[in-house]
């Protein structure tokens, strides 16, 4: 395959640029000559050896979509140093000053993406804004959530959920002081999370089930390990609420996976938070702020009713503006405008 487009992944272990690029490529691919390069990608993408990409023909522009500074690096060393005729971009997810050299290297793209109009504030040139979006196909509400409840051995009630690795930047902390307050006046509420414990969280998720223990409420603030993806989609379809009370976020794709799920979000103002969840379908609270989070949070459990239509809001709100669809088209289009 002769590329138009090669996306980058310089690194091994999962993370999220390497989830966008697992997510986008073979979308992008039913529209350009778009593929991977690099380690560590599945089977499915659309892929081509790094070795390769330096004998690439130099008779055309190519674009290299880089995402983390290695990356770019390499961008300018096929570009500079081999002569490769590459078109350079840049998607940048950060929400903070940029370090001297990597504002070096993002001088030296020809085109940036922000993934919020935050990050673009941040990066000191141009950039087009595109925000992520989710796959609805996949995401998507339970047909029979009772049933899915029982089969995930999962309690009736209300259950609010919070994904992602377990560690004091996701806010995991925040939500567990919340759910300490909440429960014993609820007994039908309940709280799982999802996600990896590190080794260097391993203290911090001890003490969180010492005191979850301590309150005896451990049968109903769970911590499940980290999961398959596909189980990890059945539990949010299993939600009545979910909670994103990071203390920082690049992006932070969970709100929108939820609300794909027919779930709305309690978050905290951190990546692009504000920007994905309207008020019909979330409430957006100031950062590391425990009774704002507890606040929140009681005003959905104890409204069915606006549990009920912010189910139907976040859906809806997701299909309209947030399918991956869309965020590959308008990438694609950033191609076509460099290669033109």
């Amino acid at each position: 395959m002769d590329p138009d487009v090669i996306a980058p992944n310089l690194k091994r272990r999962v993370s999220g640029v390497t989830a966008t690029v697992v997510r986008l490529i073979p979308i992008q691919a039913l529209q350009m000559a778009v593929v991977a390069t690099g380690p560590g990608l599945p089977a499915g993408v659309p892929h081509l050896p790094l070795w390769r990409v330096a004998f690439l023909p130099r008779d055309r522009w190519r674009v290299w979509h880089a995402r983390r500074n290695s990356e770019m690096v390499l961008g300018l060393l096929l570009r500079w140093g081999m002569g490769r005729r590459f078109r350079l971009l840049f998607t940048s997810a950060a929400q903070r000053n940029h370090k001297p050299f990597t504002k070096w290297l993002i001088r030296r793209m020809d085109a940036v993406i922000a993934t919020s109009a935050k990050a673009a504030g941040y990066l000191q040139r141009p950039a087009t804004v595109i925000l992520h979006g989710v796959d609805t196909e996949v995401f998507h509400p339970s047909y029979d959530r009772a049933a899915l409840r029982a089969e995930l051995g999962l309690p009736h009630g209300v259950i609010i959920g919070c994904f992602g690795r377990v560690r004091a930047q996701k806010g995991v902390d925040l939500l567990v002081e919340a759910a300490l307050e909440l429960l014993p006046s609820r007994p039908g509420l309940s709280v799982i999370f999802t996600g990896l414990v590190t080794r260097d969280n391993a203290a911090f998720h001890g003490d969180l089930v010492a005191r979850i223990g301590a309150a005896g409420l451990q049968d109903r603030i769970r911590f499940l390990g980290e999961l398959p993806w596909a189980q990890v989609v059945r539990h949010y379809q299993a939600l009545d609420l979910f909670c994103a009370p990071a203390r920082w976020e690049g992006f932070g794709l969970t709100p929108l996976e939820a609300m794909a799920c027919g779930v709305p979000v309690v978050a905290a103002d951190v990546g692009a938070f504000d920007q994905l969840i309207p008020a019909q379908a979330g409430t957006v609270v100031q950062p590391d702020d425990r009774a704002a989070l507890t606040d929140a949070l009681r005003g959905w459990i104890d409204d069915p009713g606006r549990l009920a239509t912010g189910s139907v809001a976040a859906r809806a709100h997701v299909v309209a503006r947030h399918r991956i669809e869309d965020e590959a088209d308008a990438i694609c289009d950033v191609y076509r405008q460099l290669l033109a």
